[in-house]
């Protein structure tokens, strides 16, 4: 059985827990930790969901947060539905069938 997997980004949750509340207030935290990145990219990473991310910033953003990978990335797992096939369950053709099928046409010259 397929499942889909996905998952939540808490950060901006996390930072306001403590008292962080815009993007430019993380930037010289991430700083302190050696993890350089522009005031726009730490936007992006604040105000967006991330599809990659470094372990060192990860690891950084937990230290400034006091909290673990678990509390800034939730994720889910479902079973993904099940695409439904044609059974065998078909109602039984009637005996007008040669009746439904289109007949060959038939040209004739011009008279």
């Amino acid at each position: 059985m397929k499942r889909k997997v996905g998952y939540t980004w808490r950060l901006r949750e996390l930072m306001a827990k403590h008292q962080i509340f815009t993007a430019t207030e993380l930037v010289p935290l991430l700083r302190e930790r050696g993890i350089d990145l522009s005031a726009s990219e730490v936007h992006r990473l604040v105000s967006g969901i991330p599809e990659r991310l470094s372990l060192q910033v990860m690891a950084a953003l937990c230290d400034i947060l006091s909290c673990t990978p678990a509390d800034l990335v939730a994720t889910t797992a479902e079973n993904a539905g099940v695409r439904k096939t044609a059974t065998g369950d078909l109602p039984a053709l009637s005996s007008n069938v040669a009746k439904l099928r289109p007949r060959a046409a038939r040209i004739l010259p011009d008279s």
